[in-house]
């Protein structure tokens, strides 16, 4: 893994990719921490568009989006994969343990909308391919080359395709109970989850519910927002968070020799008075230590010595981000 100086990371542009080991992140991954609400209806498309930070009404067959759910404060209450499964189906990913109380939210908001929210956790098999496990796949379905939110259906499957982790490509495989497993190589939950952190993509669980606005996470950059699009709940402060003045919060990657967990607050070595970032979302490393996506103060983290829980606590290590940061507008 590549570990760089933060005056790197605050300089995106040249920032360089994680280069995961050969066959660290290689196979097919069990994907219990995740869930699926299915939206289902004539008005499916248009409810969600009205709803989360993408674009749905616009969404076709063949695209999956990265997309959040926010409160009217602009703070992010849920984070979703989601795509079409039929004309009228969309099946949202989320964390499983948030998705009965973002089901009961956002089917507050349906109103007189033609579309119905439900659990489907149990009625699809969701698992995580990667690296050359992925890459047979596709070759094996004779699916589009690998490109970060695409999607793939084939027969009654759907094949989603995540951010890398690093340049290892990533995807969700969703299918009834019923159809057979893809072939491949075993890969850990825990090492998947590792990969998910390398993404540089956070996703939403309990410990961090309304703890950001989506550019805290650099949903912005990694595909997680739309500008353009009309209205939803929190719009006016997501794109005044964009629009006026620089962004002061940002997600970076972190290394610790200690456990990380979300929801965990760092402090500058020696200033007590108030923590400058938040752990958003972590894993134990195969390499040693963890690994965990931070979001924090720009200003205080190019120039502050940075301590896990308190300004004594375990040395965190910043490293660079696998994509670029949009400059801000």
């Amino acid at each position: 893994m590549i570990i760089e100086p933060m005056t790197t990371i605050a300089n995106s542009a040249v920032s360089p990719v994680t280069i995961l080991p050969n066959g660290m992140l290689d196979g097919i991954a069990a994907l219990p921490h995740l869930g699926i609400i299915r939206v289902q209806g004539p008005n499916a498309a248009t409810f969600l568009h009205g709803q989360l930070t993408q674009d749905f009404a616009l969404l076709d067959a063949s695209h999956a989006r990265l997309t959040a759910f926010c409160s009217a404060k602009g703070r992010m209450q849920a984070s979703f994969i989601g795509f079409k499964r039929g004309p009228e189906e969309i099946l949202l990913v989320c964390s499983a343990d948030i998705l009965a109380p973002t089901l009961k939210r956002l089917s507050m908001f349906v109103m007189r909308a033609k579309a119905k929210l439900t659990d489907a956790t149990n009625d699809f098999t969701l698992l995580g391919l990667a690296g050359t496990t992925l890459e047979n796949t596709i070759k094996t379905i004779a699916a589009p080359a690998y490109s970060t939110g695409a999607k793939v259906d084939f027969g009654t499957i759907n094949l989603a395709y995540l951010h890398p982790a690093g340049t290892t490509p990533r995807a969700l495989w969703v299918a009834p109970r019923d159809e057979p497993l893809p072939l491949g190589q075993p890969l850990a939950t825990d090492v998947w989850q590792w990969g998910e952190v390398q993404s540089g993509v956070a996703t939403i669980t309990a410990p961090i519910v309304e703890a950001f606005v989506p550019q805290m996470l650099n949903y912005e950059s990694v595909g997680g927002v739309n500008f353009k699009k009309g209205c939803y709940p929190g719009q006016e402060v997501v794109a005044r968070s964009q629009f006026r003045g620089t962004l002061k919060r940002r997600a970076f990657l972190a290394h610790c020799e200690q456990e990380m967990l979300a929801g965990q607050e760092v402090f500058a070595e020696g200033d007590d008075s108030q923590p400058v970032a938040m752990v958003a979302q972590a894993a134990q490393s195969p390499l040693g230590g963890f690994d965990a996506i931070v979001s924090g103060q720009v200003a205080a983290l190019e120039v502050s010595a940075l301590r896990l829980g308190t300004t004594t606590g375990p040395v965190l290590t910043l490293a660079a981000l696998p994509y670029e940061l949009l400059a801000d507008i």
